[in-house]
């Protein structure tokens, strides 16, 4: 039977499964998200934060952020290629990560001190600038000649990949988390920055008695530390969504 024209999928479901009506209902874009933050450094990073939107111009607004947080990942993303040949190019990269934590962390800020959020806007615009600037950054890497392409490579799709999960969970659970394991974007920045200063002094490192690049060795340990990430986060939310929705109870 076809349902009437002003009558949407959701309320014909009513008609068969009343409970599969009520959680579709429950479960439609959530602009309450409860936004987990635990980095290592979150506290003093928010106080600046707001200090930093109090003060900013009327002109500047969160989208003029959002776009000067993309321009300088791939600016680091185009300086790391650069850098194979110069390395000097390095301490650019430094000053792009600088100008990318400005826009990718004052501009949300900025939206809330103004009370001009627009959740679903943002949190669509936020992710596809992460997923593109990510892509940028991991592209000028391959091609910088201190970390090896593949690995380059993995650390991208493990990236993508944690991203997914993030916003499955953030969909299914209404959680947004902007950190894991007290790892945050800022953190991880930091350890990018001291990263570059480290590959202007030695950019080769020994273990064992072989000689690795320092980036390859940072690379690996960033795999897998994503890795434990995705598979520790994945079983926990399952296990929660499974609880939530036992069958026949």
């Amino acid at each position: 039977m076809t349902p009437p024209p002003n009558q949407v999928m959701t309320e014909f479901c009513e008609q068969v499964n009343p409970r599969l009506l009520s959680e579709m209902r429950r479960t439609r874009v959530r602009t309450d998200l409860l936004r987990i933050q635990r980095s290592w450094i979150a506290a003093p990073e928010k106080r600046v934060l707001l200090w930093l939107a109090a003060h900013a111009p009327e002109s500047v607004t969160p989208d003029h952020l959002t776009i000067l947080g993309l321009g300088a990942q791939i600016g680091a993303g185009v300086l790391y290629a650069l850098a194979k040949f110069n390395r000097l190019a390095l301490l650019g990269v430094i000053a792009c990560l600088v100008l990318n934590w400005l826009g990718d962390s004052l501009d949300g800020t900025l939206a809330r001190v103004r009370e001009q959020q627009r959740p679903r806007y943002g949190f669509y615009v936020d992710h596809m600038v992460d997923t593109f600037g990510a892509l940028a950054l991991m592209a000028g890497l391959a091609l910088s000649g201190y970390m090896h392409p593949v690995i380059a490579i993995a650390l991208l799709i493990g990236f993508l990949t944690l991203s997914i999960q993030s916003y499955l969970a953030t969909h299914t659970l209404g959680e947004f988390r902007l950190s894991f394991w007290r790892f945050g974007p800022t953190e991880l920045r930091i350890l990018l920055a001291i990263g570059n200063l480290a590959l202007l002094w030695k950019p080769i490192a020994h273990v064992l008695g072989h000689s690795y690049r320092l980036f390859d060795i940072g690379g690996v340990i960033g795999i897998a530390g994503m890795a434990a990430m995705l598979i520790a986060f994945t079983v926990q939310n399952t296990v929660r969504l499974y609880r939530e929705e036992r069958i026949g109870e």
